[in-house]
């Protein structure tokens, strides 16, 4: 396979992945380089940064809440009568919690740029939907258009179509979707190789490599001993004193972590591989140097919302309506993550501050505040009010009425 497409990229002009009949693949064609180290799936979630990066985009996207919008002509209101509504917020399979259910899905997407689920149906009704390892599905495009999957399990292979199986994409073909992990092949198998030079050193006590000269010649059973006796000189973690005697020397040949740089580079690495999952390095623990996103921790979520997290969030919420959906309903329904709810949240100050101006506005009502800072809400706060006498907003503009004491009368009107 990797054969094919790398002599079906060099025959080919550059540009934009190919759409050709036959199976689709997210990975380059060729690569420019041979990797520092083998970079598979367990190797690579080895790697500090590729595991923080991971779990940041699975765990963000499976800790917000998500909901199905019906939308009519008074607005929109949340959808729990839709059966999907169930699968997607409760219970989406009879393995997973909905959070386990998105992070599975989130990491699939990040890794492999594909998350796939078998759909399980009960007559035409949606009823569960099962995540599969992406790397155990093949998406074959046939002469005729038409998608399918190739799901193996063992010796078993099902194939499924777009109605038997999800499919959510990052950008590529418009097939499936360029593979993270294969294209930050050479970033993180540098960070692999750097990892092992580094367990290797420690292991050895960080001892450097040498040779050790004599100035006579040595017999065979000569040099065996020297070899024997001088060994923890560049291997093991024995520390005591070594007596070089009879002209020897001891000379150094190997170069050292500071001489290869070697702390620098697994500190490039933690920004290299997170440009490659889009997310920046301060939020990966990375404490070198200033974050170009601003000091505020707010305004960094902010940033990796929108220039980050939004995408993946977009494809899920526009490919339910599309892949999930009847064709006459998909109109009527929209999906939607809280990301404001779940990360953007203010703190305490902030929010009473914006609550008492939407409240004050007629915006919102006093129990709809309430209600977002998850309090209970209570009788006669329903109504919306405007700033000033707080009075309800369709008794604006009328005369108040007043009251007359009893006992006595109102003269007429000369």
């Amino acid at each position: 396979m990797g054969l094919f497409y790398s002599l079906r990229g060099f025959f080919r002009s550059p540009g934009a992945p190919p759409r050709d009949a036959g199976i689709q693949s997210g990975q380059p064609g060729g690569y420019s380089s041979e990797s520092a180290a083998e970079v598979t799936f367990d190797s690579a979630m080895q790697i500090s940064p590729v595991w923080a990066a991971v779990k940041l985009i699975s765990e963000t996207i499976g800790s917000m809440p998500f909901n199905i919008y019906e939308v009519g002509p008074e607005g929109r209101k949340i959808a729990t009568a839709h059966p999907l509504h169930r699968v997607l917020t409760r219970k989406p399979n009879q393995y997973q919690t909905d959070v386990e259910f998105w992070e599975s899905m989130a990491l699939n997407l990040a890794i492999s740029g594909n998350a796939y689920a078998i759909i399980q149906r009960l007559g035409n009704e949606i009823v569960g939907l099962l995540p599969v390892s992406s790397s155990q599905v093949e998406t074959t495009l046939l002469n005729d258009g038409t998608v399918v999957h190739a799901y193996t399990t063992g010796a078993n292979v099902k194939v499924y179509g777009p109605q038997s199986m999800w499919h959510v994409k990052l950008f590529g073909n418009g097939i499936v979707g360029l593979s993270p992990l294969s294209y930050a092949r050479n970033s993180i198998g540098i960070a692999i190789a750097a990892d092992n030079r580094v367990s290797r050193v420690y292991s050895n006590g960080a001892k450097p490599s040498g040779v050790l000269t004599i100035d006579k010649t040595l017999t065979e059973a000569q040099r065996a001993q020297v070899r024997a006796s001088f060994a923890g000189l560049e291997a093991g973690n024995d520390d005591r004193l070594f007596v070089l005697e009879a002209g020897m020397q001891y000379q150094q040949i190997s170069m050292t972590p500071q001489d290869i740089q070697l702390l620098d580079s697994r500190r490039f690495q933690i920004e290299d591989i997170g440009r490659f999952f889009g997310v920046p390095s301060i939020l990966l623990n990375q404490t070198f140097g200033q974050s170009s996103l601003g000091s505020n921790v707010y305004e960094i979520l902010a940033a990796f919302y929108k220039l980050n997290l939004r995408p993946y969030l977009e494809k899920f919420e526009a490919s339910v309506p599309r892949w999930l959906m009847e064709a006459d309903e998909a109109g009527r329904y929209e999906c939607e993550f809280d990301f404001d709810a779940a990360l953007l949240r203010a703190d305490l100050q902030t929010r009473m501050q914006a609550n008492r101006e939407a409240i004050n506005s007629g915006q919102l009502t006093p129990n709809e505040a309430r209600i977002d800072e998850g309090r209970p809400a209570l009788p006669g706060g329903d109504k919306l009010l405007i700033q000033g006498a707080m009075i309800p907003i369709e008794n604006a503009g009328l005369k108040p009425v007043q009251e007359v004491p009893s006992g006595t009368q109102e003269s007429e009107p000369r």
